[in-house]
């Protein structure tokens, strides 16, 4: 009795110590959670009993079984969960096997058996409740003092949740990979070294490339280059660009992508990609990195967005601007001003030496002087020739518009705003913008075009995020602005930033020597469109343009001679007196006298609303309110004709 007494206490010690290593070695978890503590060896190995109760106590199924394979024992948990009794589960705990499993199970054992190592495999078990859960079968041999296989001791581990989870990680990133390949929008992943770890179908499918090419063998072998000794870490996304961009963008690529990967924010660019039929088409890619809790970047995601049609649109829209230009060069007098009298010579003498700098110039002089035009000569002649000329007349768009066209607005801003918009002064960055007839600019414009010329940056109304702008700005008015200044209608402190370099435009009455030249200019240009060819000049046609006043400057004679030229059936140019004299009683003299009944009959009809409103502009009971006009406007008009709107509070 003694004998077998040891041999028991024997084995129990024996497989004690073998689970309690696999615990050590693979299942630190499950030791965690027993009730028995790691360093309870010796209490155990003294008492045969506490040792069964620690196999028993133990979360796991342990086992073990003899040399050839056959079981020998198996704990409590193992008979709990299986649901067989002690003497059922030697015959028949290979049926709780899931029927799939078991031939993968005896293939395993099998190889163990061989080579004597141990190992571990991942079958189904049914539960007592007919319920199969996953399990981790680990297996050890144990040896005795010469090497001889005495044992096989072994423990499952429930990993059942582990491998839900493991499936529904497995589904999501299945389902995420349906959705990416469904958007026709490449996207790729890529490492934070550049490595490429996934491309979706569209991406594939279009440049011909596998997932395979895009690693740094493959896409070496596709390109039939050599891997360099120094190869970076982004070797694979580089052999994208340097086999599938073109030619002409791969330099501008490398050092756009290199400064994006330094700075580690999102960055985009456009290059021209080949498609597995053999053409290039514009992209845009647009890198966003991914960031752990420590601002490490962990993945870059791209994405790129077919451009083709739009660049196609710039690319023609670019070449109508360049024929458009040449026209514009070709048909008007854009630097072609014609004439040689000396207050020509002398406001072109200005024009040379003012375009090369970027001071601003303020244009004065009569209507039809050809103000744009010296605008225009001064943009050719300045290092802005290559950028925008915009021109803007202040004086024709209303005074509730005005801000909008010249800044711009944002979607939402006010009525009507249902779309971003930009201003004349964002479409003319880098260029020259001409604003004509600027003394008709509204008090609040005034402001906003002073702190442009100040500060350099605009306001789209609707956004109060300062936008810098780098523009040239040239300015023109037909209006005596000291008198406006005095009049309380145009602020003195821009005046001063206008009139940085003033040109005064002379008359034509001041350059009456021109006259025969632009004539010749007029006929050539007009009868050419015509197809009409003027041999000569009626002498008696030359001396009357010379002696007319020209209230409306070259603007007016340009109009006479083309007017002249569509109605001549003779090879010889004549123009016929009757319109002058026709123009001075019938359309000069009326004009002036109703422009001043006009205006008294506005101001009396202000000061009686502002009589009746006892002084008050706005509000519902305000004169602007009386009149059907914006307050704004109501003032302006109030400060342009002089009236004092505070005698009316007494009355």
């Amino acid at each position: 009795m003694d004998t077998v007494r040891a041999a028991n206490l024997k084995w129990l010690r024996n497989i004690s110590g073998t689970l309690v290593q696999l615990f050590r070695l693979r299942t630190f978890d499950v030791i965690a959670q027993s009730d028995y503590p790691m360093d309870a060896g010796e209490s155990l190995n003294r008492n045969p009993l506490e040792l069964r109760a620690f196999i028993d106590g133990v979360p796991a199924l342990a086992w073990s079984a003899l040399p050839d394979g056959s079981p020998e024992f198996f704990n409590q948990p193992f008979l709990d969960h299986s649901g067989l009794s002690p003497d059922e589960v030697y015959a028949e705990w290979k049926s709780k096997l899931h029927r799939d499993d078991v031939e993968e199970f005896e293939k395993w054992w099998g190889e163990l058996q061989k080579f004597r190592k141990p190992g571990q495999t991942e079958v189904r078990f049914r539960r007592a409740d007919g319920e199969y859960r996953w399990f981790q079968i680990s297996s050890t041999p144990v040896h005795d003092g010469q090497g001889r296989l005495i044992r096989w001791y072994g423990m499952n581990i429930d990993i059942d949740d582990r491998k839900r989870a493991e499936q529904q990680v497995r589904q999501k990133e299945e389902d995420l990979r349906t959705i990416t390949d469904a958007i026709r929008q490449f996207i790729v992943v890529l490492a934070p070294d550049g490595t490429t770890l996934y491309a979706n179908k569209i991406a594939l499918e279009n440049t011909g490339f596998r997932i395979r090419d895009l690693t740094d063998e493959g896409l070496l072998a596709r390109a039939g280059l050599a891997r360099p000794a120094d190869a970076p870490g982004e070797l694979a996304w580089n052999q994208v660009w340097e086999i599938a961009a073109h030619p002409d963008d791969r330099d501008r690529i490398r050092a756009e992508r290199r400064d994006g990967f330094l700075r580690g924010a999102p960055f985009e660019l456009e290059a021209r990609l080949l498609f597995n039929n053999g053409q290039y088409r514009w992209q845009l890619f647009q890198y966003n990195p991914l960031k752990d809790e420590y601002g490490q970047i962990i993945r870059w995601y791209v994405t790129a967005t077919d451009i083709e049609q739009r660049k196609q649109v710039e690319e023609r829209i670019q070449n109508e601007n360049l024929v458009l230009r040449e026209q514009i060069d070709r048909d008007s007098m854009f630097e072609d001003i014609v004439g040689s009298s000396e207050p020509l010579r002398r406001v072109l003498t200005q024009v040379g030496k003012v375009a090369p700098s970027d001071s601003t110039v303020l244009i004065l002089g009569e209507t039809g002087t050809g103000k744009e035009l010296i605008a225009r000569a001064i943009h050719k002649r300045s290092k802005r020739a290559a950028h925008t000329f915009v021109g803007v007349n202040c004086g024709a768009i209303p005074a509730s518009l005005i801000a909008s066209e010249l800044f711009g607005h944002e979607k939402g801003a006010f009525t009507g705003a249902t779309q971003r918009r930009l201003g004349r002064f964002e479409a003319a960055s880098g260029g020259t913008i001409f604003l004509d007839e600027v003394g008709d600019l509204p008090p609040d414009v005034q402001i906003a075009l002073l702190r442009v010329l100040q500060e350099r940056e605009i306001e789209r109304i609707g956004c109060d995020k300062p936008i810098p702008v780098d523009v040239r700005v040239v300015a023109a008015t037909h209006r005596d602005m000291e008198k406006l200044v005095s009049e309380g209608t145009f602020r003195q402190d821009l005046l001063y930033r206008l009139n940085v370099v003033p040109i005064e435009m002379p008359s034509l009455r001041e350059r009456a020597s021109d006259i025969p030249l632009l004539v010749e200019y007029f006929i050539a240009r007009f009868g050419g469109n015509a197809g009409k060819k003027f041999r000569t000049i009626d002498i008696k046609t030359l001396k009357l343009l010379q002696d007319y006043e020209w209230p409306g400057n070259v603007r007016e004679l340009q109009n006479v001679i083309e007017r002249a030229v569509i109605l001549s059936d003779s090879d010889a140019f004549a123009v016929e007196e009757t319109w002058f004299k026709r123009e001075r009683s019938e359309v000069l003299r009326p004009r002036v006298a109703l422009s001043s009944v006009l205006l008294k009959q506005e101001k009396e009809m202000i000061e009686a609303a502002l009589a009746e409103s006892r002084g008050r502009v706005s509000g519902p009971a305000g004169a602007a309110a009386k009149l059907g006009l914006p307050t704004r406007t109501l003032d302006s008009k109030i400060k342009r004709l002089g009236i004092d709107k505070y005698r009316f509070k007494s009355i």
